[in-house]
């Protein structure tokens, strides 16, 4: 928050003495400090070193004893940033920046700066625990695998594999998210998901149908080349910190001017030359209101399209009608406004386009993010260092989770769900295919035919409750859900959490695996069934994890493990074990000692033999290690290695690194630049969706990437294709025998397990996948050319009649609604727009960063910002306590910030917060001493439905509320 801290501390009482100073007194810091015991350790390392942060070196630890360095990444956010951990007889003693990485360049944000107490908290669930007769009992994680185990496989008898859900976790490195989704499919259900569903899928699902890929382009450093940034619903001020010294050096060094387009006056905003206020949810009329002067004015690049884009003459159709008046009318923003800001991109390119949640979580979210795609793409900003789309992810690993498979709709590598990719898969595993399918549950579907549901996308995660409180004869999910999994998942994270808790309360058994309890366990009012599993945190483990830019770090293990926390990998194990498929399912993976535990490294050596579609094949555990020791030798800006032993590489070999590691390819630093060989890390856009579409040519248009054989555009490689270009004679007898084992010459680039289409493809100077053109019409989606839609809950009747929503339909196993939400008007009774966002001083959930006594000490209230207008009309004062309510009857008491960051008629909220439920402290609740030192109301509670038509991504930023004083 941008407001003065209170001298004290939460008024709420802590039952718990460990905190017992700091809890039930009012305090200042550093009374806050000594009372949480970081005086002992914290503070007296801040006075040793005079209250600055200094670069940890080997001098300096071995004045302290025997203390090792290790080094670790930030457990928060996608920057990657390194933590250099100090460790002396096995106890974290401090912790600095790393100074060599290239991402942080030794910096931290508030919350890198306190992850040791991450790690050291006392908050930690210790021990796995059961609700029994209403109390938290402890017990052996034996009696844990034992129950739990024996419950699950009776609900599997009764009601099917699909009636226990699996909800996974962005925060499991690389090789814990593999072996989970791979962990389900041997249970037999596409029902597993995680966080990136409600945080970026909508990203994943408009980019990569636009280009080929879903993910970041270019990356953090690379914004030093750009010309202007154009951020669009985020704040990376407060969401990824250190990311802002990236845009900050590309504002100074190039004069680059920064636009900030956000209904809120962020933090972010404050360093803009241009900042845009619009009305929430109207993220494409204001790009087509930029398109239209730039299309006005012929300030397209036109070469770029006629050789590289199909489409575009659709999408001028669309913009043509988004005048600057219609524009205003929708948005709020002035049309001379957005004329100076499209001047302004056309002027400075290359420019980079950067965007968050605020764009991705809308009922319409995949709209967005392909006119967000759009406007680069007739800028000509794609393909080109200081260009790109840089997305920013939220999590550490959502990336990596993401791309590994964690997901509903799709395998590890995004290989989708059909026969084809499972038998792939399968392959890879060296599993039988037909006793996976027999895992899985057939139905009969509406047509009467069987179902096999090993093909059918699951339920996501943003509808789980959904699968719990639907009549299944309204589902393609054979019954309810039964049994929930949450394995490192704050639920308070997700809306209608009013129905959430009665969903809850519904299950036979809820399971929550993490270090910290989580809402899940306070939020029902249940007496039993209930489970708490402490899982390790990443500093307790180590293992592989990916950037939001596609590189790979390697994070080594700072401690073992706390109390009686296990990783989640062993825990992973005890299951597979309790239900009889350990051998199969960790057949080419070493097993530790204990004869449970899956090997890191052969884990992701399995990754390495499977991933060939986004090219997770060339990064190796030794490879990354390499980078991880050498990262002093990487370029800040360009990412690749300056001499040393990885020389000519890019940092973390960002994906894809193509081929097998033996290729040593260096990653490719930035999406689609055809200015460098793909052997050095160049790339076309990819051939994914045909080669003519009603007669006109998919393939890019005379244009090639650098050293390319094949000067034009041209399909994805198969065997056939090399055969046919007389390049197969360049394989080995060993990659000709594994692609004849595959499918012959139907083997292509995604399904050959030696790699040889790859490399063979490569040394002849073309990209594996193609080289097409980017299309800005998606004719698979519901809305193949990106329109504006009202959301579902809108105070503009007028503008509803104009941009209405979709008609309700059933997809992800569910029925959506839609039309018959929004053809009521709630807006009489509920006439203010409520959005959400971030703070600087939590992270997610909340639940670890509210139990970290640095960072709860930053921020002890939740609140709702309100507009001085709209306060003083309502009677409300600063600091007063006030209800927000939404129209689906959830409400929240928090205390009213009276600003001016939001605009009149719109009311934020921040996400971080959980403990309080409508009015109702929940601490008692919560297992003794490991209630979070900060609890506050869920703005979830008060959010409503709503959810992307083709993701399924939650609305978390445009619904509606009323707000009285408490």
């Amino acid at each position: 928050m941008l407001r003065k801290k209170t001298n004290g501390v939460a008024r709420r009482p802590q039952r718990t003495s460990i905190l017992s100073e700091a809890a039930n007194a009012s305090v200042d810091r550093r009374a806050f400090l000594r009372g949480s015991g970081l005086a002992i350790g914290g503070i007296a390392a801040i006075a040793a070193t005079g209250g600055t942060v200094q670069q940890a070196s080997a001098a300096s630890a071995a004045a302290l004893g025997a203390v090792e360095l290790k080094k670790s990444v930030c457990t928060h956010c996608s920057v990657g940033c390194t933590v250099v951990a100090e460790v002396s007889d096995g106890v974290w003693v401090g912790q600095e920046p790393g100074w060599d990485s290239p991402f942080n360049l030794g910096a931290h944000c508030a919350k890198g700066a306190a992850v040791r107490e991450h790690a050291h908290g006392e908050r930690r669930l210790k021990y796995p625990m059961k609700k029994e007769n209403g109390e938290w009992v402890r017990i052996s994680w034996d009696q844990a695998i034992e129950e739990i185990g024996d419950g699950m496989m009776k609900i599997r008898e009764e009601s099917g594999p699909d009636s226990v859900y699996w909800l996974g976790s962005a925060k499991h490195n690389n090789e814990q998210a593999y072996l989970f989704q791979k962990f389900a499919r041997y249970w037999g259900t596409n029902n597993v998901d995680h966080q990136a569903r409600i945080c970026h899928s909508t990203t994943v699902a408009g980019v990569a149908n636009t280009w080929g890929y879903g993910a970041m382009t270019n990356s953090y450093n690379d914004i030093h080349n750009s010309k202007a940034i154009f951020i669009i619903g985020g704040n990376p001020a407060e969401a990824h910190p250190v990311s802002l010294l990236h845009v900050l050096r590309a504002k100074e060094m190039n004069n680059a001017p920064l636009i900030v387009c956000d209904p809120r006056f962020t933090r972010t905003a404050a360093h803009a030359d241009e900042y845009v206020r619009f009305r929430p949810g109207s993220d494409v009329a204001l790009v087509w209101g930029l398109l239209w002067h730039i299309f006005e004015n012929g300030w397209e690049d036109k070469e770029f399209i006629r050789t590289r884009v199909w489409g575009m003459d659709q999408i001028k159709e669309e913009v043509a009608k988004w005048t600057p008046e219609e524009v205003e009318r929708v948005t709020g923003t002035p049309g001379s406004q957005l004329r100076r800001v499209a001047l302004t991109l056309a002027n400075n390119r290359p420019g980079t386009v950067i965007w968050c949640m605020g764009g991705t979580q809308h009922t319409n979210g995949n709209n967005n993010t392909r006119a967000y795609c759009i406007l680069q793409l007739a800028l000509g900003n794609m393909g080109t260092s200081g260009g790109g789309t840089n997305i920013f992810r939220g999590h550490d690993n959502v990336q990596g989770a993401t791309d590994l498979g964690v997901l509903s709709h799709t395998l590890a590598g995004y290989y989708g769900l059909a026969k084809g990719s499972w038998q792939h898969w399968t392959r890879v595993w060296g599993e039988d295919f037909d006793w996976l399918n027999g895992q899985f549950a057939k139905v009969k579907g509406a047509d009467g035919k069987d179902k096999d549901l090993m093909y059918e996308t699951g339920i996501p995660v943003s509808r789980w409750i959904d699968g719990v409180l639907e009549d299944p004869e309204n589902m393609d999910n054979p019954d309810k859900v039964r049994a929930m999994v949450l394995w490192g998942h704050a639920p308070n994270s997700q809306t209608r959490m009013v129905e959430m808790k009665k969903a809850m309360e519904m299950l036979d058994m809820l399971v929550v695996v993490d270090p910290f309890p989580t809402v899940s366990a306070v939020l029902h009012d249940r007496t039993d069934g209930v489970y708490l599993l402490p899982a390790t945190t990443q500093f307790e483990t180590y293992g592989s994890v990916t950037a939001s830019n596609r590189s790979l770090q390697w994070r080594d293990k700072v401690i073992d493990p706390l109390f009686e926390s296990k990783p989640d990998h062993e825990i992973m194990g005890l299951f597979a074990k309790k239900f009889g498929f350990h051998d199969r399912i960790f057949r080419n993976i070493a097993i530790e000692e204990d004869g449970i535990t899956p090997n890191i490294e052969d884990t992701l050596r399995e990754i390495n033999a499977g991933m060939w579609t986004v090219g997770y094949t060339g990064q190796s555990p030794e490879r990354i290690k390499l980078h991880m020791a050498n990262q002093h030798t990487f370029d800040r800006t360009t990412l690749q290695a300056i001499g040393g032993p990885a020389d000519g590489d890019y940092y973390g070999m960002p994906w894809p690194c193509w081929g097998t590691a033996d290729m040593k390819h260096p990653g490719t630093p930035n999406l689609y630049d055809m200015s460098k060989p793909v052997a050095e890390g160049g790339l076309t856009f990819r051939a994914r969706f045909g080669v003519e579409r009603n007669g006109d040519n998919l393939l890019a248009d005379g244009v090639y990437s650098v050293g390319s054989e094949i000067q034009d555009g041209y399909p994805e490689f198969t065997m056939q294709m090399l055969m046919d270009l007389g390049w197969d004679s360049d394989l080995t007898e060993d990659e000709r025998a594994a692609i004849d084992a595959v499918a012959g010459p139907k083997t292509n680039w995604k399904t050959d397990l030696s790699g040889g289409i790859q490399r063979v493809a490569i040394a002849h100077g073309c990209a594996p996948f193609g080289n097409a053109k980017a299309r800005a019409v998606v004719w698979t989606f519901p809305d193949p050319v990106p329109l504006h839609r009202e959301p579902l809950y809108s105070n503009r009747r007028d503008l509803v009649a104009d941009y209405p929503t979709y008609e309700d339909r059933k997809f992800y196993r569910l029925p959506t609604m839609y039309a018959s939400i929004q053809k009521q008007d709630f807006s009489q009774d509920y006439p203010m727009i409520l959005t959400s966002g971030r703070l600087v001083e939590y992270e997610g959930g909340g639940d670890e960063t509210r139990s970290n006594p640095w960072l709860a000490e930053l921020q002890q209230n939740m609140f709702v910002e309100i507009n001085p207008r709209d306060a003083n009309n309502i009677g409300i004062r600063d600091g007063a306590d006030v209800w927000v309510e939404g129209p689906e009857g959830g409400k929240v008491k928090v205390m009213a910030m009276v600003t001016q960051r939001v605009g009149e008629g719109v009311a934020f909220m921040p996400f971080h917060f959980g403990g309080h439920f409508q009015g109702e402290d929940q601490r008692s609740k919560y297992p003794d001493g490991a209630d979070p030192y900060v609890l506050g109301e869920s703005t979830n509670v008060a959010q409503t439905y709503g959810y992307d038509s083709v993701t399924q991504m939650q609305e978390t930023k445009c619904t509606l509320c009323k707000i009285t004083v408490a």
